[in-house]
C-alpha cells in the first residue's frame, strides 16, 4: 500500500528534490512550501508522515508540531534541520517531533528514518517486521510504571510526558532493567537502522529522558555504560 508524506519545505531547490526522490522511492507525496499550508493540507487530508523543515517563514515546522500534537494528532513527524547544537534539536523533540535529520543530508538517511517511523506507528509496509503483542499492559520497576497500552508513564506519583520515541525508548530500557543494552541494539530495536557511530540521536534522546524522569533527592535511573551503551537500573 502506498505510503503518504506530507513535505513543507520553503527552500524550492530542496523541496523538488526530496518530493522527486521519494515519489521514485514509491511515497504519494504533497509539498508545500510553508506551516500555513501544511497545518491546513495536514487537516484536510491527513498523511502517514509529516516531513517538516524548521526554519520557515511565518509558521515554522516547531509551531507545526505543537499545534499538531495539541490537537491530539499523533501522525509520526521527522523534522528537517539545519541547526545542530543538542538544545536545537532538543527543542524539535520537545515541540513534539519522533526524529530529526541534519542538513545536507544523505537522502538514503531521510528514507531509512522514515520507514522506520512508519514500521514503529504500524504504517510500514507489508513486509515490515511486526512488533509482537506486550504480555502485559503494565510493567514496574525501579519506582517507574508504564502502562503500555495507553502508553502513560509514572515516576512515583507523577506522571511522565512523552513522545512517541521516548515511550518506546524507556520502554526498551524497562523491560531490560539492569542489562546493559549497547548502542547498535538500541537503534536497531527503536529505529530499525544503525546511525553509526558518528551519530548523537540516541544520546539526544537519552538526554531528554533524563530530563524528564531525574527529580531531586531521588536516584537516577539511566545510566551511560561508556563505549557500550546504557542501562536501566536504581543505584
Amino acid at each position: 500500500m502506498t505510503q503518504t508524506v506530507l513535505l513543507a519545505e520553503d527552500d524550492r531547490a530542496i523541496r523538488h528534490a526530496l518530493e522527486r526522490a521519494l515519489t521514485l522511492e514509491g511515497y504519494a507525496v504533497t509539498a508545500v512550501a510553508d506551516g500555513v499550508e501544511a497545518l491546513a493540507q495536514a487537516h484536510r487530508t491527513p498523511p502517514d508522515v509529516l516531513l517538516l523543515d524548521v526554519m520557515m517563514p511565518g509558521i515554522d515546522g516547531l509551531q507545526v508540531c505543537r499545534v499538531l500534537r495539541a490537537e491530539g494528532d499523533r501522525t509520526p513527524i521527522l523534522m528537517l534541520t539545519a541547526l545542530v547544537e543538542t538544545a536545537d534539536r532538543i527543542a524539535g523533540l520537545d515541540a513534539g517531533a519522533d526524529d530529526y535529520v541534519v542538513k545536507p543530508f544523505d537522502v538514503e538517511e531521510v528514507f531509512a528514518r522514515l520507514r522506520a517511523l512508519l514500521r514503529r506507528t504500524g504504517n510500514g509496509s507489508l513486509d515490515a517486521p511486526k512488533e509482537e503483542p506486550s504480555p502485559s499492559g503494565q510493567v514496574s520497576v525501579a519506582g517507574l510504571r508504564m502502562d503500555v497500552q495507553a502508553r502513560r508513564a509514572w515516576r512515583g506519583e507523577r506522571e511522565v510526558e512523552l513522545t512517541r520515541t521516548e515511550f518506546d525508548l524507556l520502554e526498551l530500557l524497562v523491560r531490560n532493567a539492569g542489562i546493559v543494552l549497547d548502542h547498535t541494539t538500541i537503534y536497531d530495536r527503536i529505529w530499525g537502522y544503525d546511525f553509526g557511530p558518528g551519530s548523537k540521536n540516541l544520546a539526544v534522546y537519552v538526554g531528554y529522558l533524563r530530563r524528564k524522569l531525574d527529580q531531586p533527592g531521588a536516584p537516577a535511573l539511566i545510566h551511560t555504560v561508556r563505549g557500550v551503551g546504557y542501562v536501566l537500573r536504581e543505584d
